[in-house]
């Protein structure tokens, strides 16, 4: 079904920006807001349901909306939207005049089920910045990791500059959610050794075996890792720095020690 939304007052323009600008209004409804051909695309193959497809037609035909989506699904509702409206809406300057609504998934810890008997996986505790979680994302889907656990998470995970910093990211990485015990307990149950990238009786990350089930945890750069994590960690690791400061941007220490896994493991493209 096609529809066509003239005015800013319309009602279901003003649940988009509401899904666009309220953590709370995304986790009652269980929805949230993707923008971008590539983004919805990913969302897709990531097995995420679309509800609802806007779009506007000076920048994007139906026919290409279509086409992008792949399905005959005919529980999506289509609006052809005005330049001025998707203005309003979108969060990218440069962008492909499409927007989605699609359905959150359940990311609890105790859903998750790993399906390789050698995961290796990023666990990063209280991130808060949307930028450095986006970040974190892509280097998770460059390393194919076997999940990311976020633990005691300080941000909506469908905030939209999570999404668009990640590039998409955010669909192509099984990710999990839950307390830091929550995940500790986890990582024990599934006898996967925890390296927590901290400075408190730590070894050189690069004397660590990683070819064995491994995650690899990284905390803030403005507190490091709770006492409580500490308290659980096979061994703590770092990552020897020339500089006058004693910490790094924590999206590129998880790099530096993930890939340094990867390459233990053989990873060669």
């Amino acid at each position: 079904m096609q529809n066509q939304i003239k005015s800013l007052q319309n009602d279901k323009i003003k649940f988009l920006n509401q899904l666009k600008e309220k953590a709370r209004i995304r986790r009652r409804e269980k929805l949230f807001i993707v923008e971008g051909k590539r983004e919805i695309t990913l969302a897709i193959q990531g097995d995420y349901t679309i509800t609802q497809l806007y779009y506007c037609s000076s920048i994007i035909t139906h026919e290409e909306v279509l086409i992008l989506i792949k399905t005959t699904n005919d529980q999506i509702e289509f609006f052809e939207i005005t330049a001025e409206i998707y203005q309003k809406l979108a969060y990218r300057t440069t962008t492909e005049g499409v927007l989605a609504v699609v359905v959150s998934k359940n990311t609890d810890i105790n859903n998750l089920t790993l399906t390789s008997k050698n995961p290796l996986i990023l666990v990063t505790e209280a991130p808060e910045k949307p930028g450095n979680i986006g970040a974190l994302l892509r280097t998770a889907d460059a390393a194919q990791l076997d999940a990311v656990l976020i633990a005691n998470p300080k941000t909506d995970l469908y905030n939209p500059n999570i999404i668009r910093s990640s590039v998409g990211c955010l669909f192509t990485n099984t990710i999990a959610t839950g307390s830091t015990l929550d995940i500790i307990n986890f990582l024990k149950k599934e006898k996967v050794n925890i390296y927590g990238a901290a400075l408190q009786t730590s070894v050189n990350y690069n004397s660590i075996d990683y070819t064995k089930p491994t995650a690899i945890v990284v905390g803030t750069e403005a507190t490091g890792l709770s006492d409580e994590l500490l308290e659980n960690t096979t061994q703590n690791i770092i990552i020897p720095m020339s500089g006058v400061i004693d910490s790094m941007n924590v999206s590129v220490a998880a790099g530096i020690l993930i890939f340094e896994a990867k390459r233990q493991r053989g990873f060669t493209n």
